[in-house]
């Protein structure tokens, strides 16, 4: 054979080389549904349940969205099912349904139909895993869903869900076996027989007229111990807020919609949900586009500020620490209870007080430290509201420098002129408390000169009635991130309507909109790598 290009011509038979793999996919979505509740969501629990029982009968449906490499052959796909329980001796049936659903929706009102049947096993009650073979279905790539049923009519079966925890604790998981086979060339097994009978006989009189270039080229921006960018300024954003769409989704259509992957993926926590989660996780080791998680905890939901920092929630933060430490080991920021001037009540006795705040910040810092939770990056997150900066107590919010890694705003800006805080960047960055002294930025450099700024949540709006241009707004981001250099974050947030239904945050509430802030993103300042 001849290699294009190189004038060799290949004596003999190329190399051929096959290698056989095992890969783990965990699911994507799954839920349960029952027939006396016909319109109630299961998608958040962390149980799987199918059987009969009291007259209800609980089916269950897990989806799998599997990535095959190019020239890859899948050869066998198992179907593997956690047990929560001691499984009911009964048939389990395993049918192929379509992937339209999402595990936040499903009901057993509008539930996929069940289709072919793919596989049936009888569980033991001694199986802590149920295995189905789903060859049949599973051959390349792409989406598959699929709908267990069981014939018990006097039992359930329960199983582990996603939201049991991530891939060590355990969830449905589609385990394929991938064959590759690899192609190389052999070399010649002699070399060129003919060699010049001359050498050259002159050599070159002129010297290249090329010149290497001088100059050295910009050092790449990597983020730190504490992911402080070494140069530029993270991206980053939560998309989809005050929607039923699942956040990681979100913020995927979001990074298309507007051209750059946001290294910060922005997500909110409270009480006792055990976070990150699979989907959270995933957003982080993907490959391709690598991010880092914020996660906003509000660790004294149903307690108060004071309860936490007198040990009220010990065990909460203890079960949280060991869920961390066990299945997640990168760097991540948190931030606990952000915004709380919102929240702030000047009575002693309601147990959230500003100095009970920052008594609840050192309580749980100090306790995820030892219990060995080394990999949370500590943001603390204000509103940089006037009026709150105005008040005498806001001071004692502070937890103290010690605690604190990064200080962080949440605050954003109207773009309707003669609307609440109409204005730019700028403006988003400076508001100056009632009354007169330092705007929010300078205040925190001055006070804590030693922290990198995090903008933790920002946005441009109009009322949603009032559709206005916000291109002048987007314009201001860049030039006023250069006039702030302490700033290393900023996170978006995105959403077509807030909490309180009014007002339009979204990036592309018009096409000029959008347009211009296509042009923030793609400004070279935010090309950001992070460092391992």
């Amino acid at each position: 054979m001849v290699v294009a290009g190189t004038g060799l011509t290949l004596t003999g038979t190329a190399n051929a080389a096959t290698t056989t793999e095992t890969t783990t996919i965990y699911s994507t979505d799954d839920a349960y549904t029952s027939s006396t509740r016909k319109t109630v969501n299961f998608g958040s629990a962390d149980k799987l349940v199918v059987g009969k029982e009291a007259g209800e009968t609980r089916l269950s449906y897990v989806k799998f969205a599997p990535k095959v490499a190019a020239g890859a052959t899948v050869t066998a796909a198992e179907l593997r099912l956690p047990v929560e329980s001691k499984p009911v001796a009964a048939t389990l049936n395993v049918y192929s349904v379509a992937g339209t659903w999402s595990e936040q929706k499903l009901t057993a009102a509008n539930a996929p139909a069940l289709g072919w049947l793919v596989a049936s096993i009888k569980p033991r009650t001694t199986d802590t895993t149920l295995r189905f073979d789903v060859s049949k279905v599973v051959t390349r790539a792409g989406t598959y869903a699929f709908a267990l049923k069981s014939a018990a009519t006097n039992g359930v079966t329960r199983l582990r869900a996603i939201e049991y925890g991530t891939a060590t604790a355990g969830g449905p998981e589609l385990v394929l076996t991938v064959k590759r086979t690899t192609i190389t060339p052999t070399r010649p097994a002699t070399p060129p027989t003919t060699a010049p009978t001359t050498p050259p006989t002159t050599a070159p009189t002129t010297p290249p007229t090329t010149v290497p270039p001088t100059t050295t080229p910009p050092a790449e921006c990597v983020t730190g111990a504490l992911l402080v960018p070494s140069c530029g300024v993270l991206w980053g954003a939560a998309a989809g807020g005050f929607t039923d769409t699942p956040r990681d989704q979100a913020l995927k259509s979001w990074e298309t919609l507007t051209g750059r992957t946001a290294t910060i993926f922005h997500q909110y926590h409270k009480g006792d949900e055990q976070f990150p989660t699979k989907a959270e996780i995933a957003m982080t080791q993907d490959p391709q586009r690598p991010r880092v998680l914020l996660l906003n905890w509000k660790i004294a939901y149903n307690s108060t500020w004071a309860k936490v920092a007198a040990g009220e929630q010990n065990a909460r933060i203890d079960k949280w620490s060991a869920y961390v430490k066990q299945n997640y080991h990168q760097k991540f920021f948190l931030a606990l209870h952000h915004e709380p001037e919102n929240d702030v009540q000047t009575t002693a006795s309601s147990g959230m007080t500003a100095k009970d705040y920052a008594a609840m910040y050192r309580h749980v810092i100090t306790r995820l430290r030892a219990n060995g939770v080394s990999n949370a990056v500590n943001v603390i997150a204000y509103m940089g509201n006037e009026k709150w900066m105005a008040q005498s107590w806001w001071k004692d919010l502070y937890p103290g420098d010690a605690y604190v890694d990064w200080v962080g705003l949440d605050s954003y800006v109207s773009v309707e002129k003669g609307y609440y805080h109409y204005g730019g960047m700028g403006d988003l960055l400076d508001r100056q408390p009632t009354g007169g002294g330092l705007g929010w930025y300078d205040w925190a450099v001055q006070n804590h000169p030693t922290k990198p700024i995090m903008v933790a949540e920002w946005g441009m709006y109009h009322r949603r009635a009032t559709i206005t241009d916000k291109s002048a707004a987007f314009a201001s981001v860049v030039p006023e991130l250069k006039a702030h250099p302490a700033i290393k974050a900023v996170v978006y947030f995105d959403t077509a309507s807030d909490d309180e239904g009014d007002r339009d945050i979204s990036v592309n509430s018009s096409a000029s909109s959008l347009a211009a802030f296509k042009k923030v993103a793609a400004d070279p300042m935010f090309k950001v790598t992070i460092g391992k």
